[in-house]
């Protein structure tokens, strides 16, 4: 185990399926790819930029951000976010962490900012005429986050809800109601940004979607929310130093992308990110997509998924306990929460709980954490675990550069590139044929031919 400021990650518990040596055996290799990662080389479709981000992000934008934050505060009540992938679950994975978990519920005089809905991340017509009735009476602002502005689900998304708000607050108004976060020098969204006049954050070109949280595109979002977008940048930028070293006995983010390839490599080909706070459950989606887009490559890869425990103990828990011996567990464990609470004597002691009587729910949680642990690694899962000392805005900043960092330099370790995503192109190429885009004739031609040649297939098996 090593430490790292305030954060540690331990691998001792995952230690009789392989040997410490064989970890330090891969320095060679990350030395390499650490020096690829941090020379910057190639064009701009490397997508390295977020590497530098939280040393060199741009203080003009980032404080226009901040000014743009509290203009939406001051006259808007909800605030869509409009975007898919990483357009949304980085700054969802923060505002959800983060805020009171029932903040939507809370009086008007406790609420401190608008509220922040997401939309353009599916194409359900109960989801959007549910928001459609939530804005009936609500004054609201829209960020839409695209870097070419055609993306099928936000663009439908975008078209639906600025009709709305035009048809509110005219053409005038808009202009302080719209944000777009786009690219900066082309694109539909470019375009409409140039005619309209709306106000335009950028993302960078070498910037890709699930490695962008720390730039506008989750930044305006979590500012708004009221998240102290500074304390994220700090804790990033405390991250950057902390994994500048490419060493494995000083790196914990090299360690613990070495070890996941280790587990791969003894049959361990599936990865559940466990939390014990329903309020990570967001931060393992983006993780989630983090993982699974840039490694899931070349027929290889760990499938990326999640758990909260102890809920899913008493539901997928026997799995875990005695299912396929293909998984491996990495615990992200906040050490010490922002409030408790207490179990009261009772003298009755109907549930029999007295024996817990002035213990906290915290203290019980831990001890939940430390059975579950033992009782999986005694049942062959490997234990990988992130020590987080408190839920915060500095953390949060914290994990998502260890997270990226990590994840780079295990795809490498792939042999895959981290930063492109080619098997994603093939149902968007479907989808466009399917619903008749214009360019694609030929590709719905032969669609239309596998389709017909499946249904004769079926009607012969009946």
């Amino acid at each position: 185990m090593i430490k790292v400021r305030e954060i540690t990650f331990d691998y001792t518990q995952a230690l009789t399926f392989f040997l410490e040596a064989d970890i330090f055996e891969m320095q060679n290799s990350v030395e390499a790819i650490h020096n690829q990662l941090h020379s910057r080389s190639g064009t701009k479709n490397d997508y390295k930029g977020w590497v530098d981000l939280p040393i060199d992000y741009g203080i003009k934008e980032f404080q226009r951000i901040k000014q743009a934050a509290k203009k939406i505060q001051a006259h808007s009540e909800i605030l869509l976010v409009i975007g898919v992938g990483g357009s949304y679950l980085g700054s969802k994975a923060a505002i959800d962490m983060l805020q009171h978990q029932f903040h939507n519920l809370l009086p008007e005089d406790e609420e401190k900012a608008p509220k922040i809905i997401f939309v353009g991340h599916n194409m359900s017509t109960n989801y959007v005429t549910s928001v459609k009735e939530v804005l009936e009476h609500q004054d609201f602002s829209i960020n839409v986050i695209s870097k070419s502005g055609t993306t099928t689900e936000p663009a439908i998304a975008f078209r639906i809800f600025k009709k709305i708000l035009l048809e509110r607050y005219g053409e005038k108004e808009a202009k302080n109601r719209i944000f777009v976060t786009t690219d900066a020098n082309e694109g539909a969204l470019y375009s409409l940004v140039q005619r309209k006049k709306y106000e335009k954050f950028i993302i960078p070109d070498d910037v890709g979607g699930r490695y962008s949280v720390l730039t506008a595109v989750g930044l305006l979002p979590m500012a708004v929310s009221g998240i102290n977008i500074e304390q994220v940048m700090n804790g990033a930028k405390a991250a950057y130093e902390d994994l500048l070293e490419p060493t494995l006995e000083e790196n914990s983010a090299y360690q613990y992308a070495t070890v996941r390839n280790l587990l791969y490599d003894k049959g361990k080909t599936l990865e559940l990110l466990v939390n014990y706070d329903p309020n990570m459950g967001s931060l393992a989606k983006w993780w989630q997509q983090l993982f699974a887009e840039s490694e899931g490559k070349n027929n290889q890869g760990i499938y990326p998924s999640f758990a909260t425990f102890p809920t899913e103990l008493h539901s997928i828990g026997q799995y875990i306990q005695d299912g396929r011996r293909d998984l491996f567990e990495t615990i992200i464990k906040v050490d010490q929460q922002n409030s408790n609470e207490f179990i009261h004597y009772e003298e009755e002691d109907i549930d029999g709980l007295n024996y817990l009587a002035n213990k906290s729910l915290e203290e019980i949680n831990d001890k939940v954490y430390q059975a579950a642990v033992l009782a999986h690694t005694e049942g062959g899962i490997p234990n990988l675990i992130v020590h987080v000392p408190e839920v915060s805005a500095y953390t949060f900043g914290y994990l998502v550069y260890f997270f990226q960092k990590a994840c780079a330099m295990s795809s490498y370790l792939f042999q895959v590139n981290p930063f492109d995503q080619p098997g994603v192109e093939a149902y968007k190429k479907n989808m466009y044929a399917l619903l008749g885009k214009p360019g694609f004739e030929e590709h719905e031609m032969r669609l239309k031919s596998i389709l017909k040649r499946q249904y004769k297939e079926i009607k012969l098996e009946k």
